[in-house]
């Protein structure tokens, strides 16, 4: 199976990474997974492209370290969190989420835990091209209610 974490250009392919989550694990009894595509619009503007940057290594670090607290908190079997990077398009797939354990429950939360870090707390930066012009959006958006639903502090994260 492929890492935990991906951070890449390339699309990816939705079965296929569940198929690997699961794959020779009989213990699975629920997979878990998010999808997130490029929206034509953000803050009532149109999109035309947006460019996603971010710093190799330290991106992944921080993801990892994410997996890691979730399974202290949930009882799940592997992760799997890809996010891409480079010049999107609306429509395009833009980040996975993918959680296997015994119950859905656990799959559940951990992929909600995991989407609201990368939401909030990863390191990426967003530039989105408007028929305005290109503009400089804040990726981590700063939502701290989600945070403080899975007890951490936004101020310290």
């Amino acid at each position: 199976m492929a890492g935990r974490v991906s951070i890449q250009t390339e699309d990816f392919d939705l079965s296929t990474e569940v198929h690997r989550l699961r794959e020779q694990d009989k213990r699975v009894g629920a997979v878990c997974s998010f999808m997130g595509t490029v929206r034509d619009r953000n803050d009532g503007q149109n999109i035309n492209t947006m460019e996603l940057e971010h710093y190799p290594g330290m991106t992944e670090k921080s993801i990892e370290a994410m997996i890691d607290e979730a399974f202290k908190r949930f009882d799940i079997y592997a992760a799997r969190v890809i996010h891409r990077v480079g010049l999107l398009q609306p429509l395009d797939q833009i980040v996975l989420v993918a959680v296997s354990s015994a119950h859905r429950g656990q799959s559940f939360q951990a992929c909600e835990f995991l989407m609201d870090y990368l939401k909030t707390q990863a390191p990426f930066w967003k530039k989105e091209q408007t028929p305005e012009g290109a503009r400089w959006v804040d990726a981590r958006v700063s939502d701290d209610a989600a945070l403080a639903k899975w007890g951490i502090d936004a101020r310290n994260a």
